[in-house]
């Protein structure tokens, strides 16, 4: 009897083929011993990769971003006209890990007092210096201090003496804020970072902008 294609089959070299109890050699089908695998489900070993990479990059950068900067919304008037309310912005954490804060500088900061909301004002006062505001003017060391940033002068005078870890901070808006000249200086645990972009709403995109004093005037 001829014999059919099945029966003269080739198994691969240098492997036996079963066989039945006959003798005859037996065909095994293995379309159902295949295990399952992630790689195959999706489409590959090399996508599974790329997926599972891209993944743990996202995460990381996440994390990056979160431990060198952080978020926040302007509430409120005090730093107006220079910021105002809604502004949305990026604090840099970096900033002040790298050097101290300087007189100038708007930074965010969490209110002495507590409360759940963060602040945002500008430095005035440095640690160890001596802040007099004489009806809204603002002395450091008895030299009176320029403030283009600020459209009127607050209506109200005291005197405090900085520790080696204060600082002293108003809001731009001089009559309508709650800062220093309120409930006094600011440790320097307290100031999360410095204020860096706007970002939200698109036409007021930008990078803040920090008003930089001569030496002389830091000091007197």
């Amino acid at each position: 009897m001829a014999k059919t294609e099945r029966d003269v089959q080739r198994e691969p070299e240098g492997y036996p083929a079963p066989s039945t109890s006959s003798g005859q050699a037996q065909v095994l089908d293995t379309a159902d011993t295949q295990p399952l695998s992630l790689s195959r489900a999706f489409g590959g070993s090399s996508l599974l990769r790329e997926i599972l990479e891209t993944a743990l990059l996202t995460l990381i950068i996440f994390l990056i971003l979160n431990t060198l900067t952080g978020r926040f919304q302007v509430r409120g008037s005090s730093m107006e006209p220079t910021l105002h309310d809604g502004q949305y912005l990026v604090v840099s954490k970096l900033a002040y890990w790298i050097q101290p804060p300087k007189r100038g500088d708007i930074m965010v900061f969490h209110p002495p007092r507590g409360g759940s909301d963060d602040y945002i004002k500008r430095i005035v006062g440095l640690p160890g210096e001596q802040i007099r505001i004489q009806q809204g003017d603002v002395l450091v060391d008895g030299v009176p201090l320029e403030e283009p940033y600020v459209p009127q002068q607050g209506g109200y005078s005291g005197s405090w003496k900085l520790g080696s870890d204060e600082y002293f901070v108003l809001g731009d808006n001089r009559g309508n804020s709650s800062d220093s000249h309120m409930w006094g200086t600011l440790p320097r645990e307290n100031i999360i970072g410095k204020a860096w972009l706007c970002y939200w709403p698109p036409e007021a995109w930008q990078l803040i902008g920090h008003h930089s004093f001569p030496e002389p005037a830091r000091r007197g």
